[in-house]
């Protein structure tokens, strides 16, 4: 009689527990729910300067409006179709470079020795990964060279000879430097060096103020919330002694932060450098809880132009938000949605 109530007994606790478990089964089962497509954005600039309808003839305009509109073209094609956000910041910068409308790639300014010295940084939001050239002289493309180095070094930049050997090494080949020779931007050094020589130089000469002007940039959002930065530049007309602005900067050109937005800077690089711009807007988000615009608008109209600066950044932060902020009477700059609405600007609104 023991022996049956035992088995009994066992048979009643094996049941109870395969129906504890069919009970948890159910109870995890998921709960169907809609849900929205992921979004994403795109953002770019192409110089920021004094910039003004009555100087620009309606044929340049319509060239920069259009050259604007492919570049972030690109792009937003790459992120809708599920691309990533380095993807898209890197081939719609290469579509600026490749245009001698801007201070960046093929439309380089020239230095004080005649030369074209190149610099380019990227920077991805979900890692902290970055990396940046300086210096370059032979590198069609420098933002790709910049992405090298993120991805296939252990460091975060090189310059000059370095880094065109490190490209070598990595298959990428050189170009002459006469690629980046262009009449319009010649004649923009040998104006720079006339003032300069004549001492007719004011700091309010917008020739003489624009010649720092012209880098290319970009900042994109995923549909994976990943967000990722670049920039681009030629630097200053007729820089001198090795000259490096804010755009190979991280943190000063460039900065991206998936728990906050990404930034690319473009204006007078000392000063962009001394207020550290594009990570300023982001730890005014992370640490004082400020919006995008709220933290764009403090840094560029009131910290960069306290010091004497002036330029401008593009940015969009992680849920899609976007700021085209800039101290200048103009900056070339274009936007997209996941909507696919395009807004084109150039002057100021």
């Amino acid at each position: 009689m023991r022996k049956i109530l035992t088995f009994l007994t066992f048979i009643m606790f094996i049941l109870a527990c395969g129906q504890d478990k069919t009970t948890e089964k159910s109870s995890s089962e998921p709960v169907t729910e809609v849900q929205n497509e992921p979004g994403f954005g795109i953002v770019i600039h192409g110089g920021a300067g004094t910039i003004l309808k009555e100087n620009m003839s309606d044929s340049l305009e319509a060239a920069y409006t259009a050259k604007l509109e492919e570049a972030i073209r690109v792009g937003h094609e790459i992120l809708k179709n599920g691309g990533s956000a380095m993807e898209a910041v890197t081939k719609t910068i290469n579509v600026m470079e490749d245009s001698p409308l801007f201070n960046a790639g093929k439309g380089a300014v020239f230095t004080h020795d005649e030369t074209n010295e190149l610099d380019a940084s990227v920077m991805d939001g979900a890692t902290l990964n970055a990396g940046a050239v300086a210096g370059v002289t032979r590198i069609k493309n420098p933002i790709d060279l910049a992405l090298e180095v993120m991805l296939n070094s252990p460091h975060v930049m090189l310059s000059g000879k370095g880094a065109e050997n490190f490209a070598q090494e990595q298959g990428f080949e050189l170009v002459d430097p006469s690629y980046f020779f262009t009449e319009q931007r010649f004649n923009s050094l040998k104006r720079v060096k006339e003032m300069k020589k004549s001492k007719a130089v004011s700091r309010n000469d917008p020739f003489i103020n624009d010649s720092k002007f012209g880098t290319v940039g970009c900042a994109a959002l995923d549909k994976n919330g990943n967000l990722a930065a670049g920039t681009s530049t030629g630097g200053m007309t007729n820089k001198r002694w090795n000259r490096i602005g804010d755009a190979p900067i991280i943190g000063a050109g460039t900065y991206a932060n998936n728990a906050t937005c990404a930034v690319s800077s473009t204006g007078w690089g000392e000063y962009f450098i001394r207020a550290m711009v594009a990570h300023d807007i982001s730890a005014l988000m992370e640490y004082k809880g400020l919006s995008l615009q709220e933290a764009a608008r403090l840094v560029i109209q009131e910290k960069v132009a306290a010091l004497g600066g002036d330029g401008g950044i593009v940015a969009i932060d992680k849920n899609g938000n976007v700021s085209m902020e800039f101290n200048t009477a103009g900056m070339y700059r274009a936007h997209m949605n996941a909507d696919g609405e395009l807004r084109i600007g150039i002057y100021k609104e």
